[in-house]
């Protein structure tokens, strides 16, 4: 509980990552395996167009996951920043604002997508073939909605207080869960793409039903008391400001997702979107490592910082940006190197695959250089800064990426080649900004705050 997270002033820091980040990171990739399977079982099962369809109502299933992520990174940050500064009283206050906020947004997101359910995957760049599998698919990932965002929040919580592992048990139970279920689903009881998303709920009820248990264990801090649960409209505001760093990097994936899938509809249609749904799971799977190594080091930051253990604080950044840049590289060759294998995993479609592999190769040119960015993001929502947290969150997708797909394939004329550019592009140039804001943030907070002797981060 409170000893544990004390733990976080005092380890060294390679020990701590790697104590912190491993259990993330398998949970990642665990997560990002059950995604690559569910992907593998509709396009074998159903067929590829189901995958198109998959890809439009994953946005959408994105912007579910936003609240979720606005509200447990926000509230984890203050629950780390208030352990470190031992306010204990505050942190419990904060774990249950935290539930308020998530229950009351995920049935509202649930109700209102419920209702426009047709309007919104038309906007998401649905076409008449692609409908009907989108709809199906995420009419039921509506009605499971609370359970995947409170299973979403917690797992932020839970790495907040030290409990890497139990956060990891927690994804692990949901995605295992999820690949036993899909198969019997689609294949056995012939439920096609609707088979796919009722295992996506069932599962995501299990890792609800794992962390009620945790909590009140007894070994838990996040397990509050009844006076604990009453609106407190600072740390609402404060969750909120922190977090929306993170709910603006699914918003603009979700922008990016409009945009993307209707330039691919003119451009290239059903096949281009299939294409895509394929390419973007791949991607999300190698990245999910670096992914886990910004979870890591979240709480390291998130503590130091908060107990003015300045020098720790750098020390995390640096092993951070080494490991998720080494992760990254690992990640590039293997979808430099088998592009054809790796497609044809999700279907038998000639065209498909000779395709997806070039579009593959084309928009992970750069993915050596993004464990940057996916640290710098951390960095500032462990700290407490929200504005440069938004910044780098929008920086990518919106700010240059949704852009580029817009500009390049028509006032360049490149057409679906200059859609798969904007990625590459997006991504160094992304980089370089994030590189400027970390040192420049490195350099202030060495002159601004006075670290606490307290002994060696070695």
């Amino acid at each position: 509980m409170v000893e544990n997270a004390a733990r976080l002033g005092k380890e060294k820091i390679t020990k701590l990552l790697l104590s912190l980040s491993l259990p993330a990171t398998v949970a990642m990739m665990v997560n990002g395996l059950y995604n690559i399977v569910d992907t593998i079982f509709i396009g074998k099962g159903v067929g590829a167009l189901a995958i198109g369809g998959l890809a439009i109502a994953f946005p959408i299933q994105m912007l579910i996951m936003g609240f979720a992520q606005m509200v447990g990174i926000g509230a984890a940050s203050a629950v780390s920043r208030n352990l470190g500064a031992k306010n204990y009283e505050r942190a419990k206050f904060t774990v249950s604002n935290a539930y308020i906020m998530i229950l009351l947004l995920s049935a509202v997101f649930a109700l209102f997508g419920s209702v426009f359910v047709n309007q919104l995957l038309l906007v998401f760049g649905a076409t008449e073939a692609l409908m009907p599998y989108a709809r199906d698919y995420i009419r039921i990932i509506f009605i499971g909605s609370v359970f995947f965002s409170f299973a979403m929040t917690s797992n932020s919580l839970i790495r907040a207080e030290g409990n890497a592992k139990v956060a990891m048990t927690s994804m692990i139970i949901g995605a295992v869960l999820n690949m036993f279920l899909d198969p019997i689903f689609i294949f056995i009881f012939k439920m096609g793409i609707k088979g796919a998303a009722l295992a996506t709920i069932i599962s995501q009820f299990a890792s609800f039903v794992f962390i009620i248990t945790y909590m009140y264990s007894g070994t838990s801090f996040l397990k509050v008391g009844f006076h604990h649960l009453r609106p407190k409209w600072d740390i609402i505001t404060e969750i909120t400001a922190v977090g929306s760093s993170a709910f603006a990097r699914q918003i603009t994936g979700t922008i990016f997702a409009i945009v993307v899938n209707n330039s691919l509809k003119v451009y290239g249609g059903d096949i281009a979107i299939t294409i895509f749904g394929i390419v973007n799971r791949v991607i999300m799977f190698l990245l999910m490592p670096l992914i886990g190594i910004g979870q890591g080091m979240q709480p390291i930051v998130g503590y130091n910082y908060g107990a003015q253990k300045i020098n720790r604080v750098k020390e995390a950044v640096k092993i951070s940006v080494l490991v998720s840049t080494t992760l990254a590289v690992f990640g590039w060759v293997i979808g430099e190197s088998i592009p054809h294998i790796i497609i044809r995993i999700f279907t038998d479609e000639r065209d498909i695959i000779e395709n997806g592999a070039t579009v593959l190769r084309i928009i992970i040119a750069m993915v050596p250089f993004v464990g940057i960015q996916f640290v710098g993001a951390i960095l500032f929502q462990a700290i407490g800064k929200a504005a440069p947290a938004l910044i780098l969150s929008l920086l990518r997708q919106f700010i240059i990426l949704t852009p580029l797909i817009l500009v390049l394939p028509r006032i360049f004329n490149l057409g679906l080649t200059g859609i798969w550019l904007a990625f590459p592009i997006a991504d160094i140039l992304a980089v370089i900004i994030t590189v400027i804001l970390i040192k420049r943030e490195m350099n202030e907070i060495s002159l601004t705050q006075k670290p606490i002797n307290t002994g060696s981060s070695k």
